[in-house]
């Protein structure tokens, strides 16, 4: 199957009403003609933490949010994309428990990495971990088998707490494939179309190498699940958060990559006035991306922006962005901080908020988005053109929940009223539907504080033109009788 040229939503599974059903009524109820490309469904899996990202399974859907036979309903009317973490999976799930309590003996140990699989005699070396693009303090978390009394250390990349809650798994192991297999042929069943494979850069493992997107072994990775993935007549979109280089490198491999770039590009565009910068990025990119504005982290900064920014210029925008309520993720390594210590790996705001609750401006921002080649993604709090949650973040502690509020059905209804979103769902339509899209794309030349794009697909063509000083948006289009019209957005 082809991943069609059309708008797809991001949302969680009970973030839309409550739970899956919800969802699906709201789709087909507020939404009918607007989520042609599909809808992506943060992690439904039963889950002990981050939101869905420590699944202890794929084979079972949280009960509190449904099951398989709800996954299949929405599937029936859009392509729905899930995720799998092919990096780590719960400390909780039936796998690692059997492990805890068994240790070596357990059926499932070498489903993951104990450190003698990296050192032979088991012992860290401080001098290796130094070189590791770190997400926590140790790659390593500490764990006692119930059984002996042993102390084992396990691989674990992420996780909050100590020792972690997500235990990373062994790629090489058969045992892992199998299991690998066995998702994706439930994925199949359950008629899921594309799979994101969450946190794929780290899957490799290297001494004297940063263990992130570790060459030519992540290639060989990708080839086996990409092949297992075709079996299936699934797509693959590997996530990775890095160097723009290393998702270009994907990208020539012939994998979806995701534009991580964009967002922080209009935004700079958008704050600053000036579109130079965006205009020779949208010329040099590649094509086969996923495009999003917002989403369930932040806007990328850091690694994602590394060579492209100039980091005095970035200060000025993340204050910019401070000053209008958002919150930052910052960069834990100490040698992946730029050289004056610039370390914001991520702005964690909602995108209306971000532009100032300004309608031109974020539907400025969104007609760049759905011009720009690719799959454009709107995440739920973005077409609802939602504002910081502040409460949110009171309430759990997590700055990311700045931009995970959950919508009952009433608030659904209420943001429906609001402008911004109506010229939002206006827009959302023009790009499913018109031609031109499937076409030739064209940066054309403008002015510093203009964005000219345009698309042509035989007689079909449209230009997309903003004046920055304003935010005003037009769309310039042939219509289907082969006049000129004009599409105030």
């Amino acid at each position: 199957m082809a991943v069609k040229n059309q708008v797809q939503l991001i949302t969680y599974p009970d973030s839309m009403g409550g739970d899956l059903k919800s969802l699906n009524h709201v789709l087909l109820n507020y939404f009918p003609e607007i989520f042609k490309g599909g809808v992506h469904i943060l992690p439904p899996f039963p889950s002990s933490g981050d939101r869905g990202f420590a699944p202890l399974t794929y084979l079972e859907i949280e009960p509190k949010f449904g099951d398989w036979d709800d996954i299949k309903a929405i599937g029936e009317n859009f392509d729905v994309l899930l995720d799998l973490m092919v990096n780590h999976i719960s400390r909780k799930s039936k796998y690692f428990q059997d492990f805890l309590e068994k240790g070596r003996k357990s059926e499932y140990a070498d489903l993951f990495i104990t450190l003698d699989k990296i050192w032979e005699d088991g012992n860290p070396v401080q001098e290796d971990i130094d070189k590791m693009f770190l997400r926590r303090t140790l790659p390593y978390s500490t764990f006692t088998i119930e059984e002996t009394g042993e102390q084992e250390k396990v691989w674990t990349t992420f996780g909050k707490t100590d020792p972690s809650e997500q235990i990373d798994f062994d790629i090489k192991s058969e045992k892992v494939k199998q299991l690998f297999t066995d998702f994706f042929m439930n994925f199949k069943e359950q008629n899921v179309k594309i799979v994101r494979l969450d946190a794929v850069g780290y899957v490799i493992k290297k001494l004297g190498t940063s263990c992130f997107f570790v060459e030519p072994e992540i290639y060989k990775f990708l080839d086996w699940i990409k092949e297992l993935a075709d079996s299936l007549e699934i797509e693959l979109l590997p996530e990775v958060h890095s160097h723009y280089s290393i998702q270009y490198k994907l990208a020539d491999y012939g994998c979806w990559i995701y534009d991580f770039i964009l967002p922080y590009r209009i935004l700079d565009t958008l704050v600053n006035k000036t579109s130079a910068d965006l205009c020779e990025y949208l010329k040099n990119r590649p094509e086969k991306q996923f495009t999003m504005l917002d989403c369930h982290d932040g806007i990328p900064v850091k690694p994602d922006m590394d060579d492209l920014i100039d980091t005095k210029e970035a200060k000025k925008i993340v204050d910019v962005c401070l000053d209008r309520g958002s919150n930052l993720s910052l960069i834990l390594s100490e040698e992946h901080k730029a050289e004056d210590g610039f370390d914001v790996h991520q702005i964690r705001c909602t995108y209306y908020s971000v532009l100032n609750c300004d309608d031109d401006a974020y539907l400025a921002a969104r007609a760049i988005q759905f011009f720009a080649p690719g799959v454009p993604q709107v995440y739920y709090v973005g077409l609802l053109a939602g504002e910081n949650d502040e409460e949110n973040i009171k309430a759990t502690g997590d700055g990311r929940e700045i931009n995970r509020h959950n919508y009952t059905l009433e608030e659904i209804e209420q943001s429906l009223e609001k402008d911004v979103v109506q010229r939002l769902l206006k827009l959302i339509k023009f790009r499913n539907e018109y031609d031109a899209f499937n076409g030739q794309f064209t940066v054309l030349d403008s002015a510093n504080d203009e964005v000219r794009l345009s698309w042509k697909n035989d007689d079909n063509s449209c230009t997309l033109f903003i004046d920055l000083k304003t935010n005003k948006t037009v769309i310039d289009y042939i219509d289907q009788n082969g006049k000129e019209v004009s599409y105030f957005v």
